[in-house]
């Protein structure tokens, strides 16, 4: 656990509201709308890390990671609810999933629509080598 200002950033397991999470996932992240509750759950079941940001006992702020464990990790679902935007949290939440962490050496990826200046500080960038090849998801549900 590690203190930013009023905020910890704890990646104990156990301790993130997953009503919070689920909230903001399905209201407010436009990555993560589609998702059904018990997949979101799942998926943080599933994570390598997760990395919570709390204001005393409430969640503000969070992120989660899938990974081989060994080299590389792909970065999810990071976000910050509103009371707490604009604190520079965000950019802890990430320097501490990615740098401060098991991940510290690994490659990482991630996707994103509009945090382009975010993850650029932590060397994030396009991959323009021409080596990177994506299939996207195909929501089965959606196509019945």
């Amino acid at each position: 656990m590690r203190t930013f200002g009023e905020y910890e950033l704890d990646d104990d397991r156990t301790r993130p509201d997953l009503d919070v999470v689920w909230k903001f996932l399905s209201t407010e992240a436009y990555w993560g709308r589609w998702r059904t509750r018990a997949q979101v759950e799942a998926a943080i079941d599933g994570s390598w890390r997760i990395v919570g940001a709390y204001r005393g006992a409430e969640l503000v702020g969070f992120a989660r990671a899938f990974s081989d464990g060994v080299s590389s990790a792909y970065l999810a679902d990071v976000f910050v609810v509103d009371s707490a935007r604009g604190t520079g949290l965000g950019k802890e939440i990430v320097r501490e999933m990615i740098d401060n962490g098991p991940g510290a050496g690994f490659r990482w990826m991630l996707h994103t629509a509009d945090a382009h200046g975010l993850y650029r500080q932590f060397g994030f960038g396009e991959h323009t080598k021409g080596r990177y090849l994506e299939r996207e998801g195909v929501n089965k549900e959606a196509l019945r």
